[in-house]
């Protein structure tokens, strides 16, 4: 006996039901190519965000290299003659130079032109602060806070700070009694902030091992910090100074200075800064190194610090225009 579905199967022409077939084959086909695409694509971006990444390290290497090989070069430039004619000058003066390709801005600083946490006298740090538009008792808390935290001693000063004024503030760690290690350990010392460290930063170091500062390539905030100086006196120096170094005669003397002068000891901080492309698109590297030079013929110097980090505006020497400052 026939049933409804024999029926019908036997009422649908071959032809019809050879066509349902080829078009359901035609939609599978249709979805795997869809698949496929989909599995292309995705292969496709990967391999594109690859090759981004490459393009992105092997730039940044090129950068790091000349960077780096402007460093060699300013501590090449150190042992040259004084008297040798375009002589690259520790003053904080920019120099220009290219290294296959790429344009380097570097610029050398004698670590004496600045303030030394570890050395400084308790006048020239105070200024330096009152320089930053701290008030006089502000001043005073934090030179005797820097002093206590260097001093070997647990005896606090008159505004001073030590472990139980830490304890007592909250802070879960007390002042070292020892020389700074680095700059940035002054971000530990109570009564410093974020926004004083910054504006001090690049007048501070601990290379210098001298109480007083070398005039002659300091920069306008270290001047400032001088007993006695004011916008003035400083601005008016810097032009002498400017004008004899343009005439190649020898720098002026700053009558405040005179009772804090240091000379050059033979520690230079070289900051070069790397730039590949022209505005907003521009990649940049920042290597900076301090460097000692040693009586020793066979090492005749030794790097001290070797940082690297990103472009920002920085504290300008006389005549120097602006660099960076790096992270570690």
């Amino acid at each position: 006996m026939r049933t409804a579905a024999d029926m019908m199967m036997r009422a649908t022409p071959p032809v019809t039901r050879e066509f349902k077939q080829r078009g359901i084959a035609l939609i599978l086909v249709l979805w795997i190519m869809t698949l496929l695409m989909l599995i292309a694509s995705s292969f496709i971006y990967a391999m594109r965000t690859d090759v981004v990444i490459v393009a992105n390290s092997v730039a940044r290497a090129r950068l790091e290299a000349a960077a780096d090989a402007a460093v060699q070069r300013g501590v090449f430039e150190i042992f040259k003659p004084p008297q040798l004619p375009g002589r690259w000058t520790a003053d904080g003066a920019s120099q220009s130079w290219a290294y296959q390709g790429i344009a380097v801005e570097v610029s050398m600083t004698d670590e004496s032109g600045k303030i030394d946490l570890n050395t400084a006298s308790d006048a020239l740090l105070r200024g330096l602060f009152l320089a930053q538009g701290l008030k006089e008792d502000e001043a005073a808390s934090m030179t005797d806070a820097i002093l206590d935290w260097r001093d070997p001693d647990p005896l606090k000063r008159l505004r001073g700070a030590e472990e139980a004024e830490y304890v007592a503030a909250g802070y879960n760690y007390k002042p070292s009694n020892a020389a700074f290690q680095s700059n940035e350990e002054l971000r530990l010392v109570m009564g410093m902030t974020p926004e004083l460290y910054e504006k001090v930063a690049q007048l501070i170091t601990i290379y210098s091992r001298q109480p007083g500062i070398n005039a002659s390539i300091a920069a306008r905030g270290v001047l400032l910090a001088l007993p006695g100086a004011t916008g003035a006196i400083v601005d008016q120096y810097i032009e002498q100074r400017e004008q004899a170094r343009a005439a190649k005669l020898p720098v002026p003397q700053l009558a405040v200075a005179a009772p804090y002068s240091s000379f050059a000891n033979g520690i230079v901080i070289i900051r070069a800064v790397a730039t590949d492309g022209e505005g907003p698109q521009a990649s940049n590297f920042v290597r900076e190194a301090v460097v000692m030079r040693l009586a020793t013929p066979k090492r005749p110097y030794t790097f001290l610090r070797w940082k690297e980090g990103t472009t920002a505006p920085l504290v300008a020497q006389s005549g120097a225009s602006t660099a960076s400052v790096l992270q570690q």
